[in-house]
């Protein structure tokens, strides 16, 4: 993956939400800033980027962002239900349409009995939309991170992409 790609999804994002005049917030843990250091190096940004949180500490997910202390207690911060606590979680702190976050192990050991490589992308939205997605990733702890932006840009962008489409079947159904 090259470091284009993963400008051209952040752009392709945020331009989908200046055209819906929505807004995006994102929480990051293994990422530590690289999704929101992305979404601002795109002129612009500022139109629907409201801002983002790295919650690096297993203990400021719950502090910061809601995420539910006996669920991290319990699995741990690398877990499915987490990084979609975390998208809802930022969402409502920052007052932003759409959430999305991103949690796992870059390396170079496992964390919470979860091998390197194991990460969880979410996306938090209007109308109740939340979707998680578990990635199995290989290469360095970087190559894991960067793949890690790029899923989460993804993931929001298939269902921006879903939600334009549902959009318009109900104003075609609707009249």
């Amino acid at each position: 993956m090259t470091a284009a790609v993963t400008a051209a999804a952040a752009a392709q994002v945020l331009g989908r939400l200046v055209e819906r005049g929505e807004t995006l917030a994102v929480a990051e843990s293994l990422t530590g800033g690289l999704v929101g250091a992305e979404l601002t190096s795109v002129p612009g940004a500022s139109r629907a980027f409201r801002g983002s949180v790295t919650a690096y500490a297993t203990a400021l997910k719950g502090e910061i962002l809601g995420v539910d202390g006996a669920l991290l207690a319990e699995r741990g911060a690398v877990d499915p239900q987490v990084a979609r606590q975390m998208a809802a979680g930022v969402r409502r702190a920052l007052g932003a349409d759409w959430g999305i976050s991103t949690t796992g192990v870059a390396g170079p050991d496992p964390q919470d009995g979860q091998p390197v490589g194991t990460v969880h992308v979410a996306v938090a939205g209007p109308s109740g939309v939340e979707k998680v997605s578990t990635l199995r990733l290989n290469g360095s702890r970087a190559d894991i991170r960067r793949e890690s932006v790029r899923s989460a840009l993804d993931l929001l962008a298939r269902e921006l992409g879903e939600n334009a489409r549902a959009q318009d079947t109900e104003q075609i159904g609707g009249n």
